[in-house]
């Protein structure tokens, strides 16, 4: 493996064109110096310099790695002036995972925010369901989430992870217009038997929280349509071909001719900011500093001064 402080001295050659004068500049003895550019002669299998008058000029292999030497050494330059930063600035990746609403809903403002303060943040979204983004976040594969957590159905959060909600909102029944069931004011969930649903695929949160309630009043649910999204979902019900469980961010998009039930009991659903602790990273405090400006902050504080509603003591 080549030796990075006798790369540093070849660049240093290439770019003072003496030895006597690189050494000068790396505060080392000439002797020194050409003691370590014949080391990384042999390391590299390359002869690297040759005579010049009474100085020395880079062979073609030379050339070749002091090219690479100089990238090498502006990339380190660089490594060590974004660790001085750190505590200025608030750079590098942010890996967020989140469900597919909160990604519509919560995360495009969340997302400017960071950008307006934060320019050398660089975050990613992973979109998926919190079967698979929870393990994530305990892998250490992801650094933030925004999951959903159904009141009749609460996912459990592994040690280790904290959690703050965000948002609470009813979810209701999706009927069209002229269903028998539509002109309700309440929908008893007990009298929802027979209706055929579209839902999201098996293992999603909102499908396993409407098949528990049902089922908990006694109705079998028959689920003819796996559909992730909730607008596609509620195309499904404009056309009367099924009933939909809606959460309030996704009521948006309810289409002409359908209408959104409430339900009894009330099916609530919470929207979640996930992370560990232990972990927690400057990019993750300041994904959640621009979680809580949101009008659904949820009760988070930002510490940002300059953040309207900002409070510097932390977030409460």
């Amino acid at each position: 493996m080549i030796n990075l402080e006798r790369l540093r001295a070849l660049a240093a050659v290439d770019t003072h064109g003496s030895i006597a004068r690189a050494a000068q500049a790396l505060h080392i003895t000439p002797s020194g110096m050409s003691q370590q550019l014949s080391k990384l002669e042999r390391e590299c299998g390359h002869r690297l310099l040759e005579p010049e008058g009474r100085s020395v000029r880079l062979t073609h292999a030379g050339r070749v790695l002091a090219d690479h030497a100089a990238a090498l050494m502006a990339q380190l330059s660089e490594a060590e002036h974004d660790l001085a930063a750190l505590g200025e600035e608030v750079l590098g990746p942010l890996r967020i995972g989140s469900v597919g609403s909160a990604i519509r809903t919560l995360l495009p403002a969340t997302l400017a925010i960071l950008a307006a303060r934060h320019p050398r943040l660089t975050p990613s979204v992973r979109d998926g369901e919190v079967g698979d983004l929870l393990p994530a976040l305990l892998r250490g594969e992801l650094d933030l989430l925004l999951i959903e957590n159904w009141s009749n159905r609460p996912r459990h959060i592994p040690e280790g992870v904290a959690v703050h909600t965000l948002v609470t909102e009813e979810a209701r029944v999706a009927l069209h217009a002229d269903h028998p069931l539509g002109a309700r004011p309440v929908l008893r969930l007990a009298d929802l038997g027979g209706i055929p649903w579209a839902a999201c695929p098996p293992g999603a949160e909102p499908r396993e929280a409407l098949v528990q309630a049902l089922r908990t009043h006694g109705v079998e649910p028959e689920i003819r349509y796996s559909i992730s999204d909730h607008a596609t979902q509620l195309t499904l019900v404009a056309a009367g071909l099924s009933a939909a469980l809606i959460p309030g961010a996704a009521r948006q998009q309810v289409p002409p001719g359908v209408r959104c039930v409430p339900t009894d009991p009330p099916l609530r659903r919470h929207v979640q900011a996930a992370w560990q602790p232990r972990t927690e990273s400057p990019p993750v405090h300041a994904c959640l500093d621009a979680l809580a400006c949101l009008p659904s902050g949820g009760g988070f504080r930002c510490r940002d001064e300059s953040c309207p509603g900002g409070e510097p003591n932390g977030r409460g």
